[in-house]
């Protein structure tokens, strides 16, 4: 009965089968909420939880965190436990403001990060197209600086509240508000474009590996 645990082309095929499964039971959410549904969903969600956990404690803590204090004698790294503790009393009524502080700290870490992440990555290309837009460059490239100048221009007037709009200054900023909608449609249009490559790999699968390759035998 429970040969496929021995047999690697079994076992295959039964993994192959249940992904099909999940497939069809995540993609019943198309026709309503329903039991079946809800099923696969937390099975996933368990799935992508313990995933989680293994590949925290296999690539961050027990790397960097346990074998430092274990094996090289890094006593002070166990102090972090304590600090990681803290995220837990957010469970907790009496001492969940204990966690904010330890939360507004990781924030500011992580905000700092981003911050030195963006400048370093575009303010080097905003000043250089700044600097010197049109002489001595390309024209293809003279053209996206006066394109991104002209964008940078009208974005910034139309976030600029300090006085009442008018005339010239209420067109840029017309303009910028009209820039600004094409760039959110764009950013919509490419996640809109990674929803359909995800449809398209499981339709895939179901149709390929599943279908064509386990049921139909490769025929």
């Amino acid at each position: 009965m429970f040969d496929f645990l021995t047999d690697p082309a079994a076992m295959g095929k039964a993994i192959v089968w249940f992904a099909a499964l999940c497939t069809l039971g995540l993609y019943t959410i198309l026709y309503r909420e329903n039991v079946v549904f809800r099923f696969f969903e937390h099975i996933f969600l368990g799935l992508a939880t313990g995933y989680a956990i293994y590949a925290t404690w296999n690539d961050v803590l027990r790397p960097r965190w346990w074998t430092p204090m274990v094996a090289e004698g890094r006593w002070w790294w166990a102090f972090a436990l304590s600090a990681g503790l803290l995220f837990y009393l957010i469970y907790s009524k009496r001492y969940s403001w204990m966690s904010r502080l330890i939360f507004a700290v990781f924030f500011g870490f992580a905000a700092g990060q981003a911050f030195q992440f963006f400048a370093s990555t575009y303010f080097p290309l905003i000043r250089s197209a700044i600097n010197n837009p049109v002489v001595g460059v390309p024209v293809p490239t003279a053209i996206n600086n006066l394109l991104f100048i002209v964008i940078l221009v009208s974005v910034m007037t139309y976030f600029f509240f300090s006085f009442e709009q008018r005339g010239g200054v209420a067109r840029v900023s017309r303009m910028g508000r009209y820039l600004l909608m094409f760039a959110f449609g764009a950013i919509f249009g490419s996640t809109i474009m990674a929803r359909m490559s995800l449809l398209i790999g499981r339709v895939f699968f179901l149709l390929d590996t599943w279908i064509r390759q386990t049921i139909l035998g490769g025929a």
